[in-house]
């Protein structure tokens, strides 16, 4: 009738929760019924039969669904595994029979059949309301952010015991005056510890000492955000402070103007001028905190906070003139600062650095082939700042490296397309051979800058994919909590889209020191790993879950993924070192009714052709998220040693990982620059 009425919903409601098995496939049935055109797939369930046609039209559409895109060719392959594995008895055709006996081998997809259709109607359990323990008061909480949390209480204590002795001192001078003198003086410690936490060769340096595990190092981003935070309270608090105590003021000569945007009131150790500086920091440091905020940074705007941030130099300058005794809370630090800065330029000029290769990938990813000097060392999982002349002179941008320290001659860096300049940047390689061809009659200027467009893009291998000779440099490299890795037992690396890029370095030079441990029979093919420990890696087991949208972004590094996988050897003594999990979001999960003959046929092709049918690795990939409750219970099961888990990705995913592997006790490192 083109129309479900009320008593409709309900019964078949009704059927999907209390109905039998038998039931549920009957409805199952009906569901890939869409339209009456499947005559013989409705007259199965009197007693008819499904041909292959009708199969692989199902099939057909699940795959439009799931947004995967398969040959003609494999899509007959899919019909013909599942087909050929319920025809039981080779008749050419399915009864109602044989399917339900196919689909009973499957022991998940009769409950997947009661989810997926009534436990989205089902109301919210009382139990449901009723609200848990905050996480942050949960004792798994406290344990696995103990450093963070313990730096964080000393941090606090130390601005208390400064506000608090600075205020006695001023005593004399009224409430307001005590506090504008409070918040001055933890001004002076925030202003410069602020600049600590972004000494990144020091904090490399330190990561590689003992200090790393007393010191939350890896949560200097965070920590910097913190203390930027408190910045803007202090600031906001000392100068209402200083505006109040002036009102109150019964010997004030000037007005509340005047106090504030003129040197009349004569405050200040440099010719007057605290009133005024005031006013332009509160301005500054407002503007810093307003343009570095996530929405800013996250929406294409990364150049906003970028140009925004450098306003920090003014600040200092500022800071120096407007409070006598700031230079010596920022001497030391701020010489050290200025000392990496220019080490920082030093080491980025030194050398030719080019990037001789280019290939554009899906969803808008440039990977870029620099060309590694000799002097050049790293460690995997770190980052490097590149700036790329062509694309904006002044303009320097944090990218993870994502090939191994032990690939001697190059190095690559994978970039998304997420922002003004890495968009620049995709284009720029995208039309530049249109650009090249192009205005042949052109000024003999325009000649000779084209002649230079020609000599930067010197070969092109395919659409996607050339030789280049661009110049370029690099500031770096920089250490990220993923140097833990190593010292781990059992590591758990989970990347998110392009978040693969740091676990792409750690994955090939595991592979190389793992290579050193694997053992060949010089008779036969047969492979063995021993079970080695050593200083450098005492990882025991690596889990790596990669997470993508679409089937298109597994083409960034499936090939080198491939290579892993063939690396791995035949028999290992305590099972598989490196174990891969490969989700695709936009699949239909094994919970979806339509899905299910379309996981069944993947499985079963799977299993037959020994590779994945979407990515092409033995690795099967699932549909839909994983559930982290199962994976964590999982490996907390295999009991390989302590638990890391390594992860790299979005802010929101991060924040659900997270709040999981805490449950499990394990430690948790989210990548973060």
């Amino acid at each position: 009738s083109n129309s479900i009425s009320l008593d409709e919903l309900l019964k078949a409601l009704n059927l999907l929760i209390h109905g039998s098995e038998t039931d549920k496939l009957r409805f199952l049935f009906q569901v890939y019924d869409v339209d009456g055109q499947w005559r013989s797939l409705s007259t199965s369930l009197l007693g008819g039969s499904i041909d292959p046609d009708e199969l692989r039209t199902v099939l057909k559409s699940c795959l439009k669904e799931s947004a995967i895109s398969l040959p003609e060719e494999k899509l007959d392959d899919l019909t013909l595994a599942l087909f050929e594995s319920a025809d039981k008895d080779n008749s050419g055709s399915i009864t109602f029979e044989e399917l339900k006996a196919e689909l009973e081998t499957f022991p998940e997809v009769m409950e997947n059949l009661t989810i997926s259709a009534a436990n989205w109607l089902k109301p919210p359990d009382l139990d449901q309301k009723k609200r848990p323990t905050p996480r942050y008061l949960t004792r798994t909480y406290w344990h696995n952010n103990s450093r963070k949390l313990l730096f964080l209480c000393l941090y606090s204590v130390l601005n208390l015991l400064l506000f608090i002795m600075n205020m006695m001192q001023y005593a004399y001078g009224g409430p307001w005056l005590m506090l504008a003198k409070g918040c001055g003086i933890c001004l002076n410690l925030n202003c410069t510890f602020i600049m600590v936490l972004m000494l990144r060769r020091c904090l490399t340096w330190l990561r590689a000492t003992w200090i790393v595990r007393i010191l939350p190092l890896d949560q200097n981003i965070l920590l910097h955000q913190m203390v930027g935070y408190a910045i803007v309270i202090f600031t906001v608090a000392h100068t209402m402070a200083h505006v109040m105590n002036f009102s109150m003021s019964e010997l004030s000569v000037c007005r509340l103007w005047e106090y504030l945007l003129t040197t009349r009131p004569g405050i200040g150790w440099v010719k007057g001028t605290a009133s005024i500086t005031g006013v332009v920091l509160q301005v500054l440091i407002c503007l810093m905190v307003v343009c570095s905020s996530t929405f800013v940074r996250r929406s294409g705007h990364f150049e906003v906070f970028y140009w925004s941030h450098l306003l920090y130099i003014w600040v200092w300058v500022l800071l120096i003139v407007h409070c006598a005794n700031f230079w010596k809370w920022f001497v030391a630090p701020g010489v050290i600062f200025f000392v990496e800065k220019l080490v920082g330029i030093a080491v980025s000029r030194m050398g030719g650095l080019y990037i001789v290769e280019v290939n554009l990938l899906p969803s808008k990813v440039t990977h870029l082939v620099i060309k590694r000097p000799p002097f050049f060392q790293f460690k995997p999982g770190d980052y490097v700042y590149i700036n790329i002349p062509v694309i904006a002179k002044y303009e320097w941008h944090p990218f993870t490296i994502s090939s191994a320290p032990e690939q001697q001659d190059t190095m690559w860096l994978h970039v998304r397309s997420m922002g003004q300049w890495t968009n620049r940047l995709f284009e720029y390689f995208r039309q530049s051979d249109s650009q090249a061809m192009s205005n042949k009659r052109l000024t003999a200027s325009l000649r000779n800058r084209r002649h230079e467009t020609r000599n930067q893009i010197c070969a092109k291998l395919s659409e996607n994919h050339r030789y280049c000779n661009i110049k370029c440099y690099v500031d770096g490299p920089y250490g990220t909590p993923t140097r833990q890795i190593f010292a781990s037992e059992h590591a758990v690396l989970i990347g998110a889209g392009i978040g693969i890029t740091p676990f792409a370095s750690i994955l090939q030079s595991i592979m190389y020191r793992y290579r050193m441990r694997k053992q060949n029979c010089p008779n036969c093919n047969y492979s063995w790993c021993e079970t080695i420990k050593d200083n450098e890696m005492k990882l025991r087991k690596v889990d790596f879950i990669w997470i993508n949208r679409d089937q298109k972004s597994f083409e960034w590094f499936v090939s080198l993924l491939t290579k892993l996988e063939m690396d791995q050897a035949d028999e290992e003594p305590e099972g598989r070192f490196l174990e891969m999990h490969m989700y695709m979001t936009s699949a239909l999960s094994k919970n979806d009714m339509k899905a299910i003959g379309l996981q069944m046929a993947l499985d079963l092709l799977a299993k037959k052709e020994k590779r994945d049918s979407i990515t092409g690795l033995r690795t099967r990939t699932q549909p839909g998220r994983p559930d982290w409750g199962k994976v964590f219970k999982k490996v907390s099961e295999e009991k390989k040693g302590k638990v890391h888990v390594f992860y790299c990705g979005s802010p929101a995913l991060a924040k659900v990982i997270k709040a999981q592997s805490e449950k499990f006790g394990f430690n948790f490192y989210k990548e973060n620059f």
